[in-house]
């Protein structure tokens, strides 16, 4: 067993990881095809300001040590991945068969935003596309859109560990100004029987959500609160019941990544959910958490740089899930370090 001591650990780990960053900081321009902001929408890399360089790796373990590395502390909204923890509320709430009845768990193959269905079953694909998240938005119980937005919310604070994540008004106001999209397809779902809520009033709460702002370092404890079995590694407190954990992980496996999730389950192998926003949440179930943030875009939405760090650390370290004993670097030959790690 290793006798380097923990803070001496800490600092290689820590300098390993900044290794990481360094080379890839240079963004892949060849895959590098958009950016988004709310108010904005989507804009091409010409136009790129400061939002170029803005780049932070972070890595939380099962055991609740954090280690990150550049922009770990500024602040951005979910987007997309807060469509994770809406689906978890409704698992939460309602009985597996009836969250089924009315949401899919298939690939769709077909953008986010896309105004496609499973027409044999009459619902939303997968809780990872626009329609499917309106449809699990919907299914969050509560006695009023704000007390469904207050457990979201509670919900998001309890996977981060931190009560001062919040909404960021400004981006929902600009949300809710190009919401057009979002906003035809819940009153065709709502006229196929798919939604029986208010649209107006469900859509500002999905947007609400959507626009929840966090860190870098605060979503990789999110992150690895996922893997630790849905038990946040710092503070203890469970966030979804353990019957249920195998259900979440394993959509976020097959449908997380927008119309690239077959590729990047082939190619890094982990449950994970991206964000237009840059974000990147991946799950390494039982080990650690691991989040990036980049706000430039490759064609299917997802950060350049997070995927391809993503795809560095899984390589590197054997974390595929269908990776053999002998190339897992965590729970194989690696485990003495992993325990003075503690």
């Amino acid at each position: 067993m290793s006798s380097v001591p923990v803070a001496a650990l800490r600092a290689l780990l820590t300098a390993r990881l900044a290794d990481l960053h360094a080379r890839h900081l240079p963004v892949d321009e060849a895959r590098l095809a958009r950016y988004y902001r709310s108010g904005r929408g989507y804009y091409p890399p010409e136009e790129a300001g400061a939002e170029r360089d803005t780049f932070a790796v972070c890595v939380a373990t099962v055991r609740g040590q954090l280690i990150g590395v550049g922009d770990q502390d500024v602040p951005f909204p979910l987007q997309s991945i807060s469509k994770v923890f809406a689906y978890a509320l409704a698992l939460t709430d309602h009985r597996r068969e009836d969250v089924l009845a009315r949401v899919g768990v298939e690939p769709s193959g077909d953008p986010f935003n896309s105004i496609e269905f499973d027409d044999r079953h009459r619902r939303p694909y997968n809780p990872m596309v626009n329609a499917g998240a309106l449809v699990t938005t919907d299914l969050v119980r509560g006695a009023s859109p704000e007390r469904k937005m207050e457990r979201i919310l509670e919900l998001v604070r309890a996977y981060a560990g931190d009560d001062t994540v919040d909404v960021d008004e400004q981006t929902l106001a600009r949300e809710l100004r190009g919401a057009d999209l979002n906003r035809a397809t819940a009153y065709l779902m709502r006229s196929a029987g798919m939604l029986d809520a208010d649209v107006e009033e469900l859509l500002a709460l999905y947007l609400r959500q959507c626009s929840i702002r966090v860190t870098c370092a605060q979503l990789a404890v999110m992150a690895a609160t996922l893997a630790n079995g849905c038990v946040n590694p710092q503070t203890g407190v469970r966030t979804l019941p353990q019957r249920r954990v195998r259900d979440l992980l394993s959509v976020m496996y097959t449908c997380g990544m927008y119309d690239a999730a077959g590729e990047w389950a082939y190619d890094i192998g982990v449950p994970a959910k991206s964000g237009v926003s840059g974000g990147i949440l991946a799950v390494v179930p039982g080990k650690l958490g691991i989040a990036v943030y980049s706000p430039g875009l490759d064609a299917e939405g997802n950060s350049v740089r997070g995927v391809s760090v993503c795809r560095e650390i899984s390589e590197r370290l054997g974390l595929h899930v269908f990776a053999s004993e002998s190339e897992d670097q965590i729970l194989g030959p690696a485990a003495a370090v992993a325990d003075r790690y503690s």
